[in-house]
């Protein structure tokens, strides 16, 4: 296909500098672009000052880095793969099993946007739909697909909106934040009690696609009777069960 009229050469020299970022050299000098992507110093220059303009790109300058727009890159590819058709039997099965509600939600920006729900009982004062969003920052399911994000990146999403506190127990520090993100990293679920609104916990696990990446998270909501550690050995083997299924299904569309 290269070789036709149909190949748009400058297309995939622009994918080459945005797959030039990754989790092991998320920032870049231009020097670092073109050697690894093979072009002069000024091709990959005019690339990145477009990336930029285009807000895919930010640079200190001196080093370049993505911005978490690129996200929305991967949004045509969820919904071509069917994404919320396949996770909402998924749920179904994980709210009968628990008698809770459950969720799953991609990240957009710096905020959650739910893609299916399943609602086995309303406990909370704001009504949730399919397009419903909330901060990243605030929510288990958020926790969950910004530790999947080297730290840097983010640290970046986290600074770039105001944090507000939705209850007395919402974590709003960046710092705080970071290390909460972290334990989510280490540990692969994101316990979030009554941060988002008194009265309500939420637990939640990634969903990767065949190639390891995150590309979606799924949740169970239900009230903070108890404690944290009732609520986890209640709904985290519930939850590792759909993250497992729906995690086979997504590699089985890619072989």
């Amino acid at each position: 296909m290269s070789d036709s009229g149909e190949f748009v050469q400058s297309l995939e020299r622009g994918l080459a500098v945005i797959r030039a970022f990754t989790r092991e050299k998320p920032q870049l000098t231009l020097t670092d672009a073109a050697a690894l992507t093979g072009l002069t110093r000024a091709t990959t220059r005019r690339f990145l000052m477009t990336l930029e303009s285009l807000g895919y790109a930010t640079t200190d300058g001196k080093n370049w880095r993505l911005t978490a727009r690129v996200l929305d890159l991967g949004h045509s590819y969820l919904a071509s793969l069917g994404l919320p058709e396949i996770v909402v039997g998924h749920l179904d099965r994980v709210a009968q099993a628990v008698h809770e509600s459950a969720s799953a939600a991609v990240l957009d920006g710096d905020d959650i946007v739910y893609v299916a729900r399943v609602e086995s009982r309303k406990i909370m004062r704001v009504q949730i739909t399919v397009g419903t969003r909330f901060p990243a920052y605030v929510t288990s399911m958020g926790r969950v697909l910004l530790a999947d994000l080297d730290p840097a990146a983010t640290e970046r999403i986290l600074t770039a909106r105001d944090r507000s506190a939705f209850t007395p127990h919402t974590t709003t520090d960046v710092a705080g934040l970071m290390r909460a993100i972290a334990l989510v990293r280490e540990a692969g679920y994101s316990l979030v009690d009554q941060e988002l609104e008194m009265g309500l916990r939420s637990l939640a696990v990634p969903v990767r696609d065949g190639s390891g990446r995150v590309v979606a998270a799924i949740n169970v909501s239900t009230t903070a009777a108890g404690t944290p550690r009732d609520t986890l050995e209640a709904v985290l083997p519930a939850l590792l069960t759909a993250q497992s299924d729906i995690e086979g299904e997504l590699a089985s569309l890619v072989r």
